[in-house]
Parts: C-alpha cells; sequence; structure tokens
C-alpha cells in the first residue's frame, strides 16, 4: 500500500519569487520610461523598450499568478499517491498526473535551476486538457523546448529539490513494484 503524500507549497517562497517578479517589473518599466526621457544616441532605445516591454510582461504574468496563489490560500502544491502526482505548485501546473502515464523521470537543469521532467505517454493529451490558455501554450512552450511538457521544480514548495526527486521515483518505483506496469 502506498502512503500519500502532501508536500505543501511554502508561503515564504512565494512571497520572495513575487518580490523578484515585481523588481523585474519595475526594471522593464525604468527601461520603457528610458526610452521616452533619454535623448537620442544615448544607447539603442528599441532594445531597450523591447527589453522594458518583454520584462513587464513576462515577470507580471508570473506576478499576477503569485499573488493569485497567495490569495487564493492555497496550501498543497504536490500529491503523490498510488494513482499518480498532482502538480499545483507552478504557474504551468500540469494537474493528475497518471503513473500508467508516466515512461521516464529525468532531470533537466536550465541555468542553475533543476526539474524533474516527466516523459508522457500522451503529451498531447496533457497539454490540451488545459482549460487555462496561459498554461496551456506554457505547458506546449515545455513541450517544444525539452521534450515533455511536464516539469516540476521544489521553487514554491516546503521541500528541497532531492527531497521532491526521492518521492517522485520513490512513487514511480512503487507503482512498477506493484504489478500495474
Amino acid at each position: 500500500m502506498f502512503k500519500q503524500v502532501e508536500i505543501p507549497l511554502s508561503k515564504s517562497k512565494l512571497v520572495l519569487i513575487l518580490l523578484g517578479s515585481l523588481a523585474f517589473v519595475a526594471i522593464g518599466f525604468w527601461l520603457i520610461s528610458s526610452f521616452i526621457t533619454e535623448p537620442l544616441g544615448r544607447h539603442n532605445h528599441i532594445l531597450s523598450m523591447l527589453a522594458g516591454f518583454a520584462s513587464c510582461i513576462f515577470f507580471g504574468f508570473i506576478a499576477i499568478f503569485l499573488i493569485i496563489k497567495l490569495f487564493k490560500n492555497e496550501r498543497i502544491g504536490l500529491i503523490i499517491n498510488e494513482q499518480g502526482i498532482f502538480d499545483n505548485s507552478s504557474g504551468v501546473a500540469s494537474g493528475q498526473i497518471l503513473w500508467e502515464d508516466l515512461l521516464e523521470i529525468e532531470v533537466l537543469e536550465v541555468g542553475r535551476q533543476k526539474f524533474i521532467a516527466l516523459f508522457v505517454k500522451n503529451p498531447e493529451d496533457y497539454i490540451k486538457r488545459q482549460t487555462n490558455l496561459i498554461t496551456r501554450k506554457g505547458m506546449g512552450m515545455n513541450y517544444k523546448m525539452y521534450g515533455t511538457p511536464i516539469q516540476l521544480g521544489a521553487n514554491t514548495l516546503t521541500c528541497n529539490f532531492e527531497t521532491l526527486k526521492e518521492l517522485v521515483e520513490r512513487g514511480f518505483k512503487n507503482y512498477k513494484i506493484s504489478g500495474n506496469k
């Protein structure tokens, strides 16, 4: 029998990421305003303006997601049980991921950030079932870049990456041992 594991969201990590996102939104506004106020020829105004807009849009969406997550007062970020994993930990949270769909688990590192990539039999189905357009687009981009739409990280969870990895691997191993695969 597999004991269900619930990993709470870390409010302190969410607040820190929110503050970082708001700082990048502020930098984006500063870059946009420098385009308007600086005399021509000081620096590449168009590049500055585009970087400012990109920063405001990208980090603005992250900030909105985090504010919603904080005000919804959601407590659980990830559940691991006999059926699989329920992901509610990020802006592109996958929802229910069934063990029976899982083919492989791999650790990815982007910059210095580690993620658990979950390769599934039916990646397009996981993307299509998302009702939120931004989540669907984010998962689609993940699929194109990494070969799977589903990545798990510990950034917003109360556990560290190694603990998360161990729990996911143990759950998948238990599923395979139980004769279901």
